[in-house]
């Protein structure tokens, strides 16, 4: 099985761009992000025609979450993240495919720091931690996938100090997604490529994309009884060079059948 993450970063502006992509790549599954449209303008049609089931959670201007699948109706579970009935913002969604518990993560992007946004995104973070916990506890196989707003290390960032101040890197940021991972969770792309720089996020300002200035911000998190099916993973960073690309690049692992 192909599972994909993809910050899509609107839906419907960059909708050739993404099923180019699906007819090049052919994922089983995938994760969207920053889908930027309301429940009603998610482009279902067009997605459906080609060959993708999907369960979605939109937000107007900002946000919203999909998981699409291919020739399946994900069993949508959850769409929102526990922990806090307040918050109205499109950032979780979970659905069972082909027999494995998937969740498409959105988590926010906390600057300006220090400040309210900032406190919102460790929050967030923690919920997500717990909530992962629930997950694994239950024995089911799980992966999350999605963009967590993260460089997790050093090898995770271009080697600059012009991110020093963002809430991306923030020491605070970095121990969030330790704690989420702990000893229970296999960080997929990193554990298939222990020392390499691998980006899937380049920020459209100050030549970032041709200069390779990126940072690693989107991740796939299996549960303990996936982490023997893990079989490959990458970055399919050719997309983010295409006209009207996001400035996200899909990233992907294949899990094998049994473990």
């Amino acid at each position: 099985m192909l599972i994909a993450t993809y910050n899509v970063n609107n839906v419907n502006r960059r909708l050739a761009n993404l099923l180019g992509w699906l007819a090049a790549r052919k994922p089983d599954v995938v994760c969207l992000q920053e889908l930027k449209a309301a429940d009603a303008d998610f482009p279902a049609a067009a997605i459906r025609s080609a060959g993708y089931e999907a369960v979605w959670a939109g937000q107007r201007t900002w946000n919203g979450v999909a998981i699409l699948a291919h020739g399946a109706m994900p069993v949508l579970t959850r769409a929102e993240l526990p922990g806090d009935p307040d918050d109205r913002q499109s950032r979780y969604i979970e659905a069972a495919v082909g027999g494995i518990l998937i969740a498409s993560i959105y988590a926010p992007n906390g600057n300006p720091q220090p400040g309210p946004k900032f406190d919102y995104k460790l929050a967030w973070l923690e919920r997500l931690a717990r909530h992962a916990t629930a997950l694994r506890r239950t024995g089911a196989p799980v992966v999350l996938a999605g963009d967590y707003n993260v460089a997790p290390t050093e090898l995770d960032i271009y080697p600059t100090r012009s991110w020093d101040d963002d809430a991306l890197v923030q020491p605070e940021s970095r121990a969030a997604f330790r704690r989420l991972v702990g000893r229970s969770w296999t960080d997929a792309i990193r554990t298939l490529h222990p020392d390499e720089r691998i980006y899937s996020f380049w920020d459209y300002k100050r030549n970032r994309w041709p200069r390779d200035a990126g940072l690693r911000l989107d991740h796939l998190l299996l549960s303990p009884n996936l982490a023997g099916r893990l079989v490959a993973g990458g970055v399919d960073r050719e997309t983010r060079g295409l006209d009207g690309a996001s400035d996200h690049a899909p990233a992907w692992i294949e899990l094998s059948d049994s473990g």
